[in-house]
């Protein structure tokens, strides 16, 4: 979420997770290994950077689910109205 708006560099992220930058340093590693993050070097600075090709398999992979979702909360929906609809004949 943190990277959602465009690149920032590591201290900063891990002052808003509230880690020590070394842990977010491990962590933004593995994400850049899987292909979530990039990375480059900014002067003394390392900076990170959503990669949206990473996100392509979690995208469809999640997209399954969407059909499932939004019929749940359909049915979700028509459950409330109908209760709404019993209250107020009561």
């Amino acid at each position: 979420m943190l990277l959602r708006a465009g690149e920032r560099p590591v201290i900063e992220l891990a002052q808003e997770l509230g880690i020590p930058q070394p842990g977010a340093s491990k962590h933004l590693r593995v994400l850049r290994e899987v292909g979530l993050v990039r990375d480059r070097k900014a002067g003394k600075q390392r900076m990170y950077g959503l990669d949206a090709r990473g996100l392509r398999a979690v995208h469809e992979w999640t997209g399954g689910f969407e059909q499932f979702w939004n019929e749940s909360f359909d049915r979700l929906d028509t459950y409330v109205q109908e209760l709404k609809q019993a209250k107020q004949e009561e």
